[in-house]
């Protein structure tokens, strides 16, 4: 057959129309759905959602995205209370699929379901729904800090309260019974205290439950300070300004060591306490100690760790000093004074107790120091007048008074008798009677020539105005009394007890109670029927603390102002001396001029402590000791026996006590064991240990430090003194080196201050 041209080119053509057509079919996606395009396709519904209550105000919610989900771009949830569903949230990411609802109220159920979105703001369907309660909120717990503590007149303290699930954070409201706050806020409180003594509750309330809250007790002091050795005048050591420590909350629970602060020597002297001492633009509590090493510090009393607000050395260019100055090597090896015996050791600096000048702010303190390389030794004996804000000399143009003093008489083959700084121990506190500064001295270690010196200087020039000797004619009479202080009178008598030495009734006054006036005139005096004896056999009467001075108006003549004071005594049974002040008895050969006297089974190396017509003491090897006293002719009873005794024994030197109390009530006898004072004399090295007694029974211990571990205190020194003031209780020491300070060859082994107080939790 013969083909046709035209019909081929028809088909041609027709072949190319139907491949037009599926060609834009396939770009149509040559199919035959009657779907929508896919960018309005909705996203799939979350699914597997799940709700969890987190807390009373959280509720967890978690779902799982399907794989096919392309271009989702997040979820909306959506809550739903009783049959109302709103508050829906958008979340900005397609991955994720989690959420917490947060701020709910407690105790409340709550419904959700979720629906994913993309970008053209499409929807998918509901999840599955979910729902869950929250639950009641836990109790709100108080609790507060400090929980007791003490402060003085108006002085501040910062208060915290520490609150549990408080979920709205409303904090606490803070009330007082006494005293006002300084801008409180919701969780701290500063408390400035009243000017009324006494026990002050701080009490912190939830804002949001006020049935919850939390308690905290203060007490309040007036006690401006303990600003002389053994606290004042009649040298009682009683503090009864204290109203933080009480029988009941001195104990191991509430009451323990609190901080400790590191010097550079032995602490000999009784640290001094001053409340609200302005110091730049701060007030502090402060507490002053001086070292061996020749320096004094001043902390901040309360501040916990320790915090030094000054620290100066006496023996520097601004306080006197020359080149080449040190304090002075003493002990076995190296000796630079005394016998070589070793009683203070590893060097001799400042071993007296300072007095402080509340009037003036004014420190006064005695050094003695050297220069080693000189031929002869160059000694020095100065008096100091330092500013208690700064450690800066503030007196005699800014300069220490270097001692120095000669009285008529023989006993250095000549017409006068000079004071030998070498010699001469400064071992007493100081006195401040009536603007004029006492100094007394002994010897170090019984080396000759020495001799029993007091003197006087003007408290504002620091010229001296008298100077006094026990031996003028003789030999020793040093006035040592265990680091004790001379007491004074109402009309500004000093009494002072001196030890062995020559006696004649005339110049010479060795183991004798003296009275002096103000210009260190010998007044009065009592010298026992054995003084020889006790020359002869080294049994000072002067090794016991400064006399005590006792008033008692209403008692009969004789009795109204007594003295009571002691020694080594005879057969070193240790004797306490009373007498009445205004005829001391003077030397009879009977001791018939006496009042009282009595043996305390012990030589006394003490200040006796007088609170509430008792008296406290331990003599060496007894225990600490209580009298009951009454103004009659047996003051102590006849015989005297204690009224109550201490379990505890105190070895050599026995302990000088101090007591606290709220008045007449929570009285707290403090004392030292340092029966292992790290000497080659003592028994051995180890810490010293405080002790508390109940003061109407010293059976009664009421906690020490030996108790718990973390109360141990630094290492012993022979004749410290507790200090108690303000809900704290401060004691010197050597520190924690037994190794160096046994050996006697490192004098610059760092000492300790230690605190012991109320815990503030």
């Amino acid at each position: 057959m013969k083909r046709v041209p035209g019909n081929r080119v028809l088909l041609e053509f027709s072949y190319a129309i139907i491949f037009s057509l599926c060609f834009a079919l396939v770009l149509a996606g040559c199919n035959n759905s009657s779907a929508p395009p896919p960018d309005t396709l909705p996203p799939t519904a979350p699914g597997n959602l799940t709700v969890t209550a987190i807390s009373s105000t959280q509720i967890n919610l978690s779902w799982t995205a399907s794989t096919d989900n392309v271009g989702v771009t997040g979820y909306k949830v959506e809550r739903c209370s009783g049959t109302a569903c709103s508050n829906f949230v958008q979340f900005a990411t397609s991955t994720t699929t989690t959420y917490s609802d947060t701020g709910l109220t407690p105790s409340t159920s709550y419904s959700y379901r979720v629906r994913a979105t993309d970008a053209a703001g499409n929807l998918s369907t509901y999840s599955n729904s979910g729902s869950a309660s929250t639950p009641a909120p836990p109790p709100i717990s108080v609790s507060i800090t400090p929980v007791r503590g003490g402060v003085d007149f108006t002085q501040s303290l910062n208060f915290t309260a520490n609150l549990q699930n408080d979920v709205t954070g409303a904090g606490v409201t803070w009330t007082s019974s006494g005293g006002s706050f300084s801008s409180p806020g919701k969780t701290t409180a500063t408390f400035i205290a009243p000017s009324a003594t006494g026990n002050i509750t701080i009490t912190a309330t939830s804002a949001a439950d006020s049935s919850k809250s939390a308690t905290a007790t203060l007490a309040v002091t007036d006690l401006t300070g303990v600003t002389t050795y053994h606290n004042d005048l009649s040298r009682d050591g009683a503090n009864s300004h204290e109203f933080a420590l009480t029988t009941s909350n001195v104990k191991t629970a509430t009451f323990g060591k609190l901080f400790s602060c590191t010097v550079d020597g032995a602490i000999y002297p009784q640290p001094l306490w001053v409340a609200n001492l302005t110091i730049g633009a701060a007030k502090h509590n402060v507490v002053l100690v001086a070292t061996q090493h020749e320096s004094v510090y001043l902390f901040d009393a309360d501040a916990s760790p320790c915090s030094t607000l000054w620290h100066v050395s006496l023996i520097d260019a601004a306080h006197g000093g020359t080149a080449g100055e040190t304090s002075v090597p003493s002990g076995p090896t190296g000796n630079l004074v005394g016998s070589g015996y070793g009683d203070v050791t590893p060097e001799v600096g400042i071993t007296g107790t300072p007095v402080i000048d509340p009037a003036t702010n004014i420190v006064y303190v005695v050094s003695k120091s050297v220069i080693p390389t000189t031929n002869p030794l160059s000694f020095f004996q100065r008096l100091h007048g330092l500013d208690l804000t700064t450690g800066s000399e503030k007196l005699n143009g800014n300069a220490p008074v270097t001692i120095s003093a000669s009285v008529a008489g023989n006993a250095d083959g000549g017409a006068t008798v000079a004071f030998n700084p070498q010699y001469e121990a400064q071992r007493p506190g100081l006195a401040l009677v009536n603007g004029v500064v006492y100094v007394a001295w002994a010897s170090h270690e019984d080396t000759t020539p020495y001799h029993g010196w007091v003197m006087g200087f003007d408290k504002t020039s620091l010229a001296q105005t008298a100077a006094y000797n026990d031996s003028p004619n003789g030999v020793q009479g040093g006035i040592w009394m265990s680091g004790g202080a001379p007491a004074a009178d109402a009309n500004n008598n000093l009494y002072v007890i001196t030890g062995n030495g020559d006696y004649d009734g005339v110049t010479d006054y060795g183991d004798s109670i003296l009275r002096l006036s103000s210009s260190l005139s010998l007044v009065d005096s009592f010298t026992p029927s054995v003084q020889q004896t006790l020359d002869t056999n080294d049994l000072d009467l002067g090794s016991g603390g400064a006399a005590i001075l006792v008033d008692a108006p209403t008692a009969p003549p004789g009795f109204q102002h007594l003295l009571i004071g002691g020694g080594k005594g005879p057969s070193q049974n240790g004797v306490l001396y009373v007498a009445n002040r205004d005829n001391l008895g003077q030397y009879t050969g009977t001791d018939t001029g006496i009042v009282q006297e009595f043996a305390l089974g012990g030589m006394v190396y003490a200040t006796s402590a007088f609170w509430q017509n008792n008296l406290y003491i331990a003599s060496v090897g007894g225990p600490l000791v209580a009298y009951s006293f009454s103004p009659t002719t047996a003051p102590f009873g006849s015989p005297p026996a204690p009224s109550s005794q201490s379990a505890t024994v105190y070895d050599f030197p026995g302990a000088t006590p101090s007591v606290s109390s709220s008045g007449t009530t929570n009285g707290i006898v403090w004392a030292i064991d340092s029966s292992l004072y790290c000497t080659p004399q003592s028994g051995g090295c180890g810490p010293a240990v405080l002790h508390a007694y109940d003061a109407t029974n010293l059976n009664m211990e009421l906690w020490n430090s030996s108790q718990v571990a973390g109360d141990k205190a630094g290492l012993a020194v022979k004749f410290a003194v507790p200090t108690a003031a303000n809900g704290k209780v401060y004691i010197g020491t050597r520190g924690n080196d037994c190794s160096t300070w046994c050996s006697g060859t490192n004098p610059t082994v760092p000492g300790e201050l230690d605190v012991y107080g109320l815990k503030p939790n």
